[in-house]
Formats: C-alpha cells, structure tokens, sequence
C-alpha cells in the first residue's frame, strides 16, 4: 500500500511539473510571437530568431520554435539585398525542415516553405523567377490541400501575382482578387492556439489598398 502511494504521489508531482513547464513554454512563446507582430528590424528578428532557436533546443518535441525561427529570418530578406538574401533564406530552410520532421504535412509549415522560395527570387528575377516561382508555388499548392481553411497561402499567393508585371501574368488586377478571397478567410479563421501561426492579415489589407492605386 505504502509502494502504491508512492507511486502515486510521484505521478502527481511529475504531471504538475510537467504542466508547469508547459505553462512557462506557453507564455514564454506569446511573449515572443507577440513581439514579431511590432517589428520587421534586422536586428529585433535576429534576436528573436536566436530566442526561438534557444526555445527550440529546449524543447524538442515543439514544432513552434523553429518554425518561428524560420519566420524571422525569411523576414529579414526583405530588408537586404544581393547575396545575404540567400544566407537568410538557408538558416530558414534549416529550421523549417526541423520543424516539418516534429510536424510533417503541416499547411502552415508548406506556406512558410513557399515564402522563402519567393523570397530567393528577389537575389535575381530574370535568372531565378521561373525556377523559385514554380516552386513555391507547389508548396502553396500543397499548404492549401492540407489545410482550406488557412489564409495564408492565398495571401502569399496574391504577393506573388502584385509583384509579377503584367506582362508575365501578374499585375494589380490578378493580385487583388486573391487579396481579397484570403482577407475573407482571415475574417474566419481561428487559429489552433494563442501561440500559432495567425499572421499577414494586415499586410494582405495594406497590398488591396496598393491595388486600387493607380
């Protein structure tokens, strides 16, 4: 009798510390994705690229951490140019692979994958469009199916047609219909979690008003 309350009482201390720490991992994490919603700085990215990294090593069976990783640095491309785009966009393919091994066939992590391929493009449009473009393109594909109800990758896929010129198929008018086809889906999707991917509302707002620019 006195090996069974044992027992017991070591599971109960063991599942109290246990949610505990999941606690502490929580609000670490909504402080952190609270703060990659007020900043697009190199710097602020990089130490909250180096936050999640720490986060991630500590906890290992969370997909989260590297897949936020991955975000900050696929973000800082867009505040460079040349070569260190794909520097950046390596240390996010990285940590989206890490992720997409805890969590496979996940939408969000297809829909990350698919940004930093678009965001190789920009080292070279002429040289790297065709290549990088049809490849992230696959991966929005491939995030739709997985998940229809995820915004997302219909916002990634509007940027696509706003910065492709018209003349090779892109253009204002093609990006704003599907702009506004992903801001009706931001206006009913619920993320899984406080902690999960809920981002590019306002940026799919700010590029329907760039469309109605003339």
């Amino acid at each position: 009798m006195k090996k069974l309350l044992s027992a017991l009482v070591l599971l109960s201390v063991t599942l109290f510390a246990t949610a505990q720490d999941k606690k502490k991992y929580i609000a670490t994490m909504e402080k952190n994705v609270a703060a990659l919603d007020t900043t697009r700085d190199g710097k602020q990215l990089q130490n909250l690229a180096n936050t999640f990294e720490r986060i991630a090593s500590a906890e290992k069976a969370e997909w989260l951490p590297s897949y936020y990783a991955a975000y900050c640095y696929v973000n800082m491309t867009y505040s460079t140019k040349g070569d260190e785009i794909d520097t950046y966009c390596d240390r996010a393919d990285k940590f989206i692979k890490v992720a997409d091994s805890i969590s496979p066939n996940n939408s969000e992590i297809y829909t990350l994958r698919a940004q930093i391929a678009s965001a190789r493009i920009s080292v070279n449009p002429m040289t790297r469009g065709q290549k990088y473009g049809m490849e992230s393109g696959e991966w929005r594909e491939k995030a739709k199916e997985l998940d229809k109800t995820n915004p997302r990758p219909y916002y990634l896929e509007g940027t696509a047609y706003y910065f492709t010129p018209a003349m090779f198929g892109g253009g204002k008018d093609k990006a704003k219909p599907v702009f506004q086809k992903a801001l009706e889906m931001y206006e009913t999707f619920k993320p899984a979690s406080t902690i999960a991917p809920n981002w590019g509302k306002n940026s799919c707002n700010y590029f329907i008003k760039e469309c109605d620019k003339k």
